[in-house]
């Protein structure tokens, strides 16, 4: 997994070893906490296989949704810059199998590889825009355009490299990255489906039209 992303393919031999020294691997089960909101941020991880979500739960039962993060994905490079605790949570929605790689092995590619810094800064600005577009589609838009746009973050070419065009996901957990029920969810996909958006299959979802999912609504 480490040798396809596009980062480590970057890095020199001698740097690739440090990276590769400086990652553990986890396996956390369905409802399990890959990171917690609050605790201090001393790894920077990517999905090898599975779906997590990033959120966040408050005392009050309320819940938060900001994005779902597949395999390929790699996710908290802004808490791993910053010596604050984690301001958010990371939960499993399936058997998740997950790279942590270590805060000092983070810092010390930053300070040596050129190409590690494009690849941070790069994630960052696309996350930030993910998250805009997110926002924008939450205050905005009707429940059918957050499902399309909850569904296109899970493509994002940069974000989730190694996504194809079909996603094992069901419709729970869509519900759970949109933040809606899963009847609501049945019904925009019978919507998107008709449309020529996406076809659904029995666990799973095959886009027909990212751009169109993108652009869904607004």
């Amino acid at each position: 997994m480490l040798r396809r992303t596009s980062w480590a393919q970057a890095l020199s031999d001698e740097d690739y070893r440090r990276a590769r020294e400086g990652i553990v691997e986890r396996q956390v089960p369905t409802g399990g906490y890959v990171c917690h909101k609050g605790e201090p941020a001393d790894h920077w991880h990517g999905v090898i296989d599975g779906l997590a979500k990033m959120c966040s739960d408050w005392a009050t039962g309320k819940t938060a949704s900001f994005t779902g993060i597949a395999a390929g994905g790699w996710f908290g490079e802004g808490s791993m810059l910053k010596d604050e605790p984690r301001r958010y949570d990371v939960i499993a929605l399936r058997d998740t199998r997950v790279a942590c790689m270590r805060r000092e092995t983070f810092h010390w590619l930053l300070d040596n590889s050129i190409p590690f810094n494009r690849f941070i800064i790069t994630q960052i600005n696309e996350r930030l825009g993910l998250f805009i577009g997110l926002l924008e589609s939450e205050r905005l838009l009707d429940v059918d355009a957050r499902v399309a746009r909850t569904l296109a973050a899970l493509f994002h070419p940069v974000l989730q490299p190694d996504i194809d065009s079909r996603i094992a996901i069901s419709q729970e957990e869509i519900g759970y990255l949109a933040g809606v029920s899963r009847q609501r969810v049945n019904k925009a996909l019978h919507l998107l489906e008709e449309d020529g958006f996406l076809t659904t299959q029995y666990g799973g979802i095959t886009v027909l039209d990212l751009e169109g999912l993108r652009r869904f609504g607004g």
